[in-house]
């Protein structure tokens, strides 16, 4: 008679369901796996186990095929990727733009040099104006000094019967002590204005500055000569505010 297989203890070996993960989880390792095999010692058993082993084998028969499959195929593909590509040109993308990028500049340009030219009328009509406002400022000046020169030509005109008054006076010895003094100050005070006389006895007569009211001839002369100044005459600067009235004496 064959003995049956003695079972294990559940106590010693831990196969308990409850007993081994408790066992286990307790001090803190993975359970363990018990396999029981109830069946017979024996060829039998032999038998099982190369069984067994034929199964393991034939399970990595298949496993063996699909790898060389799989490699069968990615040689076709790289195969594919290989070969020559029939059929027309492929234009690539950056050089499609750069072309479709020429006709778009064009506006581009054209606005640019309609703006170079807009700034170079601008530029002009900038500098024009400029020069006209500097000639209007040197207008205005000159105007300004002109109206001034004759604005004091005017108050220096309405004081020449006093300056003739005073010419007068020194003739006949009038112009002596305070009163002299008072006319050397008004008439230093019209010189700084630019207030000058002229016209004086042996002058050569010039029919711009002098006036002559009465004529003559004498051999002492031997050009038009003033021989006497009834009056003397103004200047303010180069203007001419009033002439001489003088006698002219004519050479022989």
């Amino acid at each position: 008679m064959t003995e049956k297989p003695r079972a294990a203890d559940p106590g010693s070996t831990g196969s308990a369901p409850g007993g081994s993960a408790t066992a286990g989880q307790g001090a803190g390792e993975e359970p363990r796996v018990v396999i029981r095999d109830k069946r017979k010692i024996g060829k039998t058993t032999e038998q099982a186990v190369t069984d067994t082993s034929a199964a393991d084998a034939a399970a990595d028969a298949p496993a063996e095929g699909l790898v060389e499959e799989s490699e069968v195929v990615v040689d076709e593909i790289e195969g594919e990727a290989d070969a020559p590509v029939s059929g027309p040109p492929v234009v690539d993308a950056p050089a499609q733009a750069s072309e479709e990028s020429a006709p778009a500049n064009a506006p581009l340009g054209a606005e640019l040099e309609s703006l170079r030219a807009e700034l170079d009328e601008r530029t002009r009509d900038v500098q024009r104006v400029s020069a006209e406002y500097a000639n209007y400022r040197k207008r205005v000046d000159r105007d300004r000094s002109l109206v001034q020169e004759q604005a004091t030509g005017t108050v220096l005109t309405a004081l020449l019967p006093i300056l003739d008054d005073l010419d007068r006076a020194r003739e006949h010895g009038d112009l002596v002590g305070p009163f002299g003094s008072v006319a050397d100050q008004l008439t230093a005070a019209l010189g700084k204005f630019g207030l000058t006389a002229f016209g004086e006895q042996g002058d050569p007569f010039d029919p711009t500055r002098h006036e002559a009211v009465a004529h003559q001839t004498s051999a002492d002369v031997t050009e038009p000569t003033c021989v006497q100044v009834m009056r003397r005459g103004y200047q303010l600067g180069e203007r001419l505010l009033r002439p001489a009235l003088v006698a002219v004496a004519d050479p022989e």
